[in-house]
């Protein structure tokens, strides 16, 4: 049995869940993707993670031309009406082997790394979300759009809680994206999406979770963050 770890003490997965991450019928495309716009014909970069040693942990990454830092640093609450400290999630970047995760989602980004956040690191391929708040994304070259693959738990306590992209220039957001999670009650499983944002031109992506006005921290994972060059 695959270990499914976060940043947060957890319960084992029910069977009924470990029978559902194991089904054919949660491989394949995302169930759900967000505001996709195709790219604009120029080639997009995108980071895999897949060349990184598992194990990295740190508070900044400078990874394919783009600069990773503050993450997380801040409280908040979750759906039940419980509350969080900046120590409870952790500040890290994350790089982990997720192979196990990929045997279930296999169009899903790309094996076997993803990138997590706060403090879960377990070696192995096992399936391990962290807690992310927040973590912005400093560009060295302006894109014109930009793409992520996200894994995260919904459901459970994680239901009701928005995930955000937002793409700034000069600090002034020009475009986002948003994702509620679903709130179907009864035990948390594991879902994917794309987030995907475009404009004339950004320089910095912000990634973060709310919850009604207030920061939350939903377990979260990200692969291929595709980014095209925005136009001369």
């Amino acid at each position: 049995m695959s270990l499914i770890a976060g940043g947060f003490p957890r319960r084992a997965l029910a069977p009924a869940v470990l029978s559902a991450l194991a089904s054919p019928a949660f491989a394949g495309t995302p169930s759900d993707t967000i505001f996709v716009d195709g790219f604009d014909g120029a080639q997009p970069s995108i980071s895999t993670y897949d060349d990184l040693t598992e194990g990295f942990l740190g508070t900044t990454l400078d990874y394919n031309d783009v600069a990773y830092h503050d993450v997380n640093g801040i409280g908040g609450v979750f759906p039940d009406g419980s509350t969080f400290t900046p120590a409870d999630v952790g500040d890290q970047l994350i790089i982990e082997d997720s192979t196990d995760f990929y045997a279930s989602f296999a169009d899903w980004g790309s094996s076997p790394n993803t990138l997590t956040f706060g403090s879960a690191y377990i070696p192995g391929p096992n399936l391990s979300l962290g807690a992310l708040v927040q973590v912005t994304m400093d560009l060295a070259v302006p894109a014109s759009s930009a793409s992520v693959d996200l894994g995260f738990y919904e459901n459970g306590p994680w239901g009701g809680i928005e995930l955000h992209l937002d793409a700034l220039d000069g600090g002034t957001v020009v475009a986002s994206d948003t994702l509620v999670l679903a709130n179907g009650g009864g035990r948390d499983n594991v879902n994917v999406a794309t987030f995907s944002v475009g404009a004339a031109t950004f320089d910095q992506l912000r990634l973060y979770a709310t919850y009604g006005d207030e920061p939350s921290a939903p377990r979260v994972i990200i692969d291929n963050l595709a980014l095209t060059p925005a136009s001369p």
